[in-house]
């Protein structure tokens, strides 16, 4: 199956509804007039283009499932990140602006052809990538050992944190651990911790899968954090998959 890594246009993104997910995280959903048809794990580009002309353009991931309308993508908001801001400061439904997409042919996972089993780690707005997959994994009905270990700073923290639960709990091969970093564990086998290499390895030992696919995304030092310790773990380099953006982990 050929994957396209960038679509050939632009087209005019719509935003159909918001709803907040955390204090730093909001969803868009966007209607645009050509269907944006992605993979798991691929973006979009956004541009912004002002009255006097000056333009931003940032990336952001897709966090619905593939072939679901409107796309939604959850942009964590940047004290300093003039496109982030925008959307959380100013964006209404019925605005618009461009959009280019889908882009990505490396952090992508498919259910039917990519199979199992399936480590996501992410930190941070990192899930919004791995909520995709999570979502297609659902989708699909697909019942690979998947295991997500998702850190933040509290359950508030936690962007989708209540889907993610029942996910887990409508699917006995989908296990969930939630770390926490300054705030009270949710439940009683997640983590009140710092996720680092050895909490990671002892993750894994635990989950007792080796894992065929393992997708990280998060802040750049989580995520070189977080594949050395796989590489230490006995996880095959190839297997190992990143994408780094700023924002806290």
């Amino acid at each position: 199956m050929s994957v396209s890594t960038n679509a050939a246009r632009w087209q005019t993104a719509t935003i159909a509804a918001i709803e907040p997910r955390t204090p730093r995280i909001k969803s868009f959903f966007l209607r645009t007039p050509h269907p944006v048809a992605h993979i798991a794990g691929q973006h979009v580009d956004v541009r912004l283009t002002a009255d006097d002309g000056y333009q931003a353009r940032r990336s952001y991931s897709i966090a619905s499932a593939p072939g679901v309308v409107p796309i939604e993508l959850a942009i964590d908001r940047l004290d300093d990140g003039e496109v982030s801001t925008y959307f959380h400061d100013t964006a209404q439904p019925g605005d618009a602006f461009e959009l280019l997409g889908p882009i990505g042919g490396h952090f992508i996972w498919r259910a039917a052809e990519d199979g199992g089993p399936l480590l996501l780690v992410a930190g941070g707005s990192g899930i919004v990538p791995l909520l995709a997959m999570l979502r297609e994994r659902a989708r699909q009905r697909a019942t690979l050992p998947t295991l997500l270990v998702y850190s933040a700073r509290s359950w508030p923290d936690m962007a989708f944190g209540n889907e993610l639960l029942e996910l887990e709990m409508n699917d006995p091969s989908l296990r969930l651990l939630f770390v926490t970093t300054r705030g009270p564990r949710r439940r009683p086998q997640d983590r009140e911790q710092r996720l680092d290499a050895a909490a990671l390895v002892e993750v894994l030992a635990a989950w007792g899968s080796t894992p065929r696919h393992a997708y990280l995304c998060g802040a750049t030092r989580f995520v070189e954090a977080m594949a050395d310790a796989l590489v230490r773990a006995g996880v095959d380099a190839p297997a190992i998959r990143a994408e780094r953006y700023g924002g806290a982990s």
